[in-house]
């Protein structure tokens, strides 16, 4: 039988190289429906040498590369363990590590995230959950998004749950099924630019709120999405890297106006990934949802299809981390935590590598 209560800590490093999340969760299970609390939340910033790690591990040959996975995960385990010391944290069954994309095909059957589970769990002592992705993805799904079962289960107030970090996805239920997919990049897109002014992101938008849309690069920006809305796969780096960073860069076009110009290439992506013929209650989390800028522009270009509300600031902040929390709780209870609706594998899993366990 499921226990009822699961103390877990969710590690999520994304897309946008913001840092590390930790999050302590408690979750607990009555049979019918999921609660949750983030006990403790913080967010570890990279330092320069890390972030050109992550940002450069594609290009390592092999052997270099599985140094850096054990490097990164023994890092990991040092930062988990400090926060647990810090905490005071005694009620702990678990782990459980996004890692760090550096990889994502699954059209050829592989995804890699960086930070190895037996590092984490050698430098902490207790049981680890990593390696989500990977299961799923050889069952013939996407891998990506994992979210939306933290969605169904704790945020089912919500008619679609929209993120905003490094890329855009939304989830919600379709005829009795939960439906996610990625939508557009967000952060990955306004960090790049704000760093052409050594700045690590734009604050509250306030330099893209002076620019102004410019016509032929939006159009451009449209184009480059439109591959993507007929399978909807999820959406990576190598997109990102082989796709629009030619666009950003076309230095002809003063910076802040690529900045308005990527922000208004996001709202309208968001618009059209909505379903018509419903008004919709768009619970908005990630780091996006602290540009002040883009969240006006979203709900000004929804205000007729939607209402966005915003959780707590932890949940804004350890969305994420708070959901591989969970995700791992599933794990150790050998319960469904990847569903097939979500990323179009043959059936649903249960994944994630344990060790310690």
């Amino acid at each position: 039988m499921p226990r009822k209560q699961f103390y877990a800590i969710g590690l999520m490093s994304g897309t946008s190289l913001d840092g590390l999340d930790i999050a302590w969760c408690r979750f607990e299970n009555t049979g019918k429906r999921w609660s949750h609390k983030i006990l403790k939340g913080q967010t570890l910033p990279y330092s320069s040498e890390w972030k050109t790690k992550l940002s450069q591990a594609h290009l390592l040959t092999s052997n270099e590369l599985l140094a850096l996975h054990a490097e990164y995960g023994h890092w990991l385990g040092r930062a988990c363990h400090q926060f647990i010391r810090k905490n005071r944290i005694t009620k702990l069954d678990c782990i459980a590590s996004h890692g760090h994309t550096i990889f994502h095909q699954p059209h050829k059957k592989f995804t890699f995230q960086l930070g190895d589970g037996n590092a984490i769990h050698a430098e902490t002592g207790f049981p680890v959950v990593y390696d989500f992705r990977s299961l799923d993805v050889q069952l013939g799904g996407q891998g990506a998004p994992l979210v939306p079962v933290g969605d169904q289960l704790l945020f089912a107030e919500a008619d679609v749950c929209l993120n905003l970090g490094g890329i855009a996805n939304l989830s919600m239920e379709k005829s009795g099924k939960r439906v996610a997919f990625d939508i557009c990049f967000v952060n990955m897109g306004l960090n790049y630019l704000a760093t052409k002014l050594d700045l690590s992101f734009d604050a509250d938008g306030k330099i893209a709120s002076t620019g102004k849309v410019h016509e032929s690069l939006l159009k451009k920006l449209q184009e480059f999405y439109k591959p993507f809305k007929q399978k909807r796969p999820s959406l990576a780096r190598e997109h990102f890297e082989n796709g629009l960073l030619t666009l950003l860069d076309d230095e002809r076009i003063p910076l802040e106006d690529r900045l308005r110009t990527f922000c208004e290439s996001i709202v309208i992506q968001i618009y059209q990934a909505l379903p018509p013929k419903k008004f919709h209650r768009v619970l908005v989390t990630g780091g996006g949802a602290r540009n002040r800028f883009l969240i006006e522009l979203i709900a000004h270009h929804l205000q007729r299809k939607a209402i966005l509300f915003f959780p707590d600031a932890q949940t804004i902040d350890f969305k994420e981390a708070l959901v591989f929390a969970l995700l791992g709780a599933l794990r150790i209870q050998n319960q469904i935590n990847v569903l097939k609706s979500v990323t179009g594998a043959k059936i649903d899993s249960c994944s994630g590598i344990l060790v310690g366990k």
